[in-house]
């Protein structure tokens, strides 16, 4: 009997073993990233609200009742800049830059009150939108309440004293220092305040990779515990979506795309992109993509500065391109002035064609599955033209939709015509709701800077 039952004991430990030794198969592919996308993130396109020039009253208030009007505009998830209290020592300008926080656990008075945020929140929830919120855990003011509490949880110079990020500008902020696990502690249960006590929907965190890692893996499985929460990194890095981020920014898109609107490089100046993220990205990554930002209009110019003539197809390539869209407030107006950062200036509302092509594009994602984000949406592949260095083109299928593209990044007037069969079919013209047979003798005249949005 004992002998059985060593043998036994034996052959079921051998078992395990083999159970345990296929599990740890170094052969066998292993998942990459560790959580699952809330499923309203699937097709949703931000909008950014920068709190202080969004409205003339600049307040939480008068942003709310604008409410009704993102929603007819058809955009998903809100993201605010940061609604904390800005830092009155060494500030920048009149008003300060919200991302010189003074306290994580306060919103500014110059927004208005806790209860205002809280109405904010719950209007935009009334109407199926979603809120995220501006965190800055790289850094806090000069005055923050943190200092004269945790004088410990900053970073110093070779002097001993609090120190900005260095070699950056940024000489109205001083660094936290992430090897105190007090305040690791202290900041992740400041994001879970703001979850908890006030229904937000997730953070865009600013400055991202300036931060280590594991904080941010760490912090997201705590707030995901709370509810399913969208977490997006400024910051570029495949590593920021194993286990944290759902989105990151497409930095390398927004150059390259920059680039050739400049005539600094041609159409196949994209090719690097795309092929890393289709082999160096993970699936289910979310690529930010816009044609503008808080950063961008204030420090370089407008979308129309920047891209020029080749603003509009910038804008229909970020909708239609493997990514996330992203419109920054204002850009639905047609807004040509670049947005003081430390003081107030109101954006000048008025009617817009962009207004209409916004919604417009807005619509095709949410209802064109081929269009959905990372891996709820299809691959683009590319379609060969006779023109690469002017024409980009390119199919995203799947077994229900279907969408072929073709950009045409130059000044020149171009006749495309395609090779192989990957974009036949019948499809309707985005732009003029026509019926388009294309087949292999199909080819397009293309005006500079001209797009080709082709629907199945």
């Amino acid at each position: 009997m004992k002998h059985t039952f060593a043998r036994l004991t034996l052959a079921l430990c051998a078992a395990g073993f083999g159970i345990a030794a296929h599990a740890a198969d170094p052969y066998t592919p292993q998942e990459y990233v560790q959580f699952q996308h809330a499923d309203w993130t699937r097709n949703a396109t931000i909008y950014q609200i920068n709190t202080r020039q969004f409205t003339p009253e600049g307040s939480f208030k008068a942003a709310t009742a604008q409410l009704p009007r993102l929603k007819e505009l058809g955009v998903d998830i809100l993201w605010l800049m940061p609604i904390h209290p800005i830092g009155e020592l060494k500030r920048k300008g009149t008003l300060g830059s919200p991302y010189a926080v003074r306290d994580y656990r306060a919103v500014n008075p110059e927004f208005g009150t806790l209860q205002d945020f809280r109405a904010f929140v719950d209007g935009a929830h009334k109407l199926g939108m979603r809120v995220i919120i501006d965190w800055v855990g790289n850094h806090t003011s000069w005055d923050s309440v943190l200092r004269s509490s945790h004088p410990d949880w900053y970073a110093n110079d070779s002097s001993g004293k609090p120190r900005p990020t260095p070699w950056f500008d940024w000489d109205d902020i001083i660094d936290l220092d992430y090897s105190k696990p007090a305040l690791r502690r202290y900041m992740t249960e400041s994001m879970l305040y703001w979850v908890r006590e006030t229904g937000i929907d997730g953070y865009r965190v600013d400055a991202a990779g300036l931060v280590p890692q594991d904080f941010w893996d760490n912090a997201s499985r705590e707030l995901r515990a709370v509810k399913p929460v969208f977490m997006l990194a400024e910051w570029e890095s495949r590593d920021m979506h194993r286990v944290a981020f759902d989105a990151s920014y497409a930095w390398t898109w927004w150059d390259a795309l920059h680039d050739v609107a400049k005539g600094k490089r041609d159409a196949t100046g994209l090719y690097t992109y795309y092929a890393w993220g289709q082999k160096f990205y993970p699936r289910q990554a979310y690529r930010l993509l816009y044609t503008t930002n808080h950063d961008k209009n204030t420090w370089e110019g407008t979308e129309f500065d920047i891209f020029g003539p080749a603003v509009d197809a910038a804008i229909v390539f970020s909708f239609v391109s493997e990514g996330m869209p992203m419109i920054y407030n204002g850009q639905e107006a047609g807004n040509r002035k670049r947005l003081e950062f430390f003081e107030r200036d109101p954006i000048e509302w008025k009617p817009s064609p962009y207004a209409d092509l916004y919604r417009k594009l807005i619509s095709l994602k949410k209802s064109n599955t081929a269009l959905w984000n990372g891996e709820f949406g299809a691959q683009m592949v590319q379609v060969p033209n006779a023109a690469p260095k002017q024409i980009f083109s390119f199919v995203r299928a799947n077994a229900k939709d279907k969408v072929f593209v073709a950009l045409n990044l130059s000044g020149e007037q171009v006749k495309a015509s395609f090779s192989k069969d990957l974009h036949h079919g019948s499809y309707r013209d985005f732009a003029t709701g026509e019926t388009v047979r294309v087949d292999a003798a199909t080819s397009f005249d293309m005006a500079p800077w001209s797009y080709k949005v082709l629907v199945k």
